[in-house]
């Protein structure tokens, strides 16, 4: 277990995850006699999902925080009916209908967040009238019709790497995406563990780095591989994903306020003792949020080929979700990008899973909301016995025993290394307790 534990960092959380969504995809890849892993399917569900995955992207730093909006899948409506109708009436060009979608986007999330940062009002609230709002206006601009795009426009929704290059049996372009990302990878690597050396600070043994590096490639290549052999490229939302987890999982992870927004989650007050601006930080993850809300409600409507009036109608749910399960805490302070994409991943595979399964839609949402709850009753529990979470139990018999206290310090120490600024924040709110 310790050799598991190396590997992957000691995220035991995101490694069960990581487990669920490969089980989930074994156990359908049988009940459905290989539809599953057809390339076909794989990519329906890139695109079927990748908009959700973009709200998720934006949600876990909202939750992070310590907040909800409520109010991303109204603004993802409101955008795209409003783009759809500037290309279409106005003569704009697509390009420049994605950018004043986006521009629309970043007004709206200056809008709500002054209502959060500066006047002060809950978030909760100020996104459910934001809700109601832009789903109101959403259907007074497109006076409740269906309002179709371009061709152009839907390549970001519905489009894929095209074919290139001499015929092999797969997408060349899909198979060199594979091969540059895993360099990537192995490049970044390289460069981290030699800044490190040369300061003399501790790094991994190198069996472990090339370990984890060579299964961190067998995957992407093995994705990518299986893309490539069917009938379509890479899908351009997917590359669109891709890009955004790359940055905001940096953010996130590698700088001054991706390390804010977990302070401030993590404990205001104490954050704010400690010089952090928590009013800026609230504006930022809510503006964000909105400026994602827009990108997500062209993707859509992109690959729809349309705008409507129902468009948005429960999305919000689907990004918390998303980010709950990817192992986001209730009470804020805890999440990670790139467990929200897999908590999504989980939820669109069980989706997905059952359709081909030929489940109803009224017991698939009854499936998808119990998976929701056991996940989340079971992490708020085992936080309250001061143990791991649900997917750490995944591994508790192989990992060991211990009592109470002994689970509370590797809870709390998964938790500092899953999110540094939480562990600065406890340490300057035990400073400030005990100067007062």
């Amino acid at each position: 277990m310790n050799v598991v534990r190396k590997i992957f960092g000691g995220d035991t959380r995101q490694l069960g995850m990581v487990l669920a969504l490969v089980a989930l995809i074994v156990f359908f890849q049988w009940k459905t006699g290989g539809l599953t892993l057809k390339p076909d399917n794989v990519n329906n569900i890139i695109q079927g999902n990748a908009y959700i995955l973009v709200l998720a992207i934006g949600m876990v730093l909202v939750i992070i925080a310590g907040h909800i909006d409520l109010s991303v899948g109204s603004i993802s409506a409101f955008v795209g009916i409003v783009v759809a109708i500037a290309i279409r009436d106005w003569g704009i060009p697509w390009p420049l209908g994605i950018l004043l979608g986006l521009a629309l986007g970043v007004l709206v999330g200056i809008w709500q967040g002054f209502w959060v940062a500066r006047v002060g009002i809950p978030a909760f609230i100020v996104t459910l009238a934001g809700m109601l709002l832009f789903r109101g206006a959403n259907q007074y601009v497109g006076q409740s019709t269906t309002v179709p795009v371009p061709t152009g426009f839907r390549v970001i929704g519905s489009g894929a790497l095209p074919e290139v290059g001499p015929s092999t049996g797969y997408n060349n372009l899909t198979v060199l995406l594979g091969i540059v990302g895993c360099a990537a990878i192995v490049v970044g690597s390289l460069r981290s563990r030699t800044r490190l050396t040369k300061i003399g600070a501790h790094v991994e043994e190198s069996w472990v780095m090339w370990t984890r590096l060579a299964l961190i490639c067998a995957a992407i290549m093995g994705a990518m591989m299986l893309i490539a052999s069917g009938r379509r490229g890479f899908p351009v939302s997917g590359l669109i994903l891709v890009v955004l987890v790359l940055v905001y999982g940096f953010v996130a992870s590698k700088t001054i306020l991706g390390r804010h927004i977990y302070a401030v989650g993590g404990n205001r007050h104490a954050a704010e003792l400690s010089g952090v601006k928590s009013r800026a930080i609230n504006f930022f993850v809510i503006a964000n949020m909105s400026t994602l809300a827009a990108l997500a409600g062209m993707m859509f409507v992109a690959r729809s080929t349309a705008s409507g009036p129902f468009d948005g109608v429960g999305w919000e749910l689907d990004a918390i979700a998303a980010v709950f399960i990817g192992g986001a805490a209730v009470t804020g302070g805890v999440g990670t990008v790139v467990g929200s994409i897999v908590g999504g991943l989980v939820m669109a595979v069980l989706n997905n899973g059952l359709q081909l399964e030929g489940v109803g839609a009224d017991k698939t949402q009854m499936i998808k909301g119990l998976v929701l709850l056991i996940a989340v009753a079971f992490d708020v529990y085992n936080k309250s016995q001061g143990k791991p979470s649900i997917t750490a139990l995944l591994l508790r018999n192989v990992r060991g025993g211990g009592g109470s206290d002994d689970g509370k310090a590797q809870a709390e120490s998964h938790l500092d290394e899953q999110n540094p600024a939480e562990a600065e924040t406890r340490s300057t709110s035990a400073t400030v307790g005990e100067d007062r």
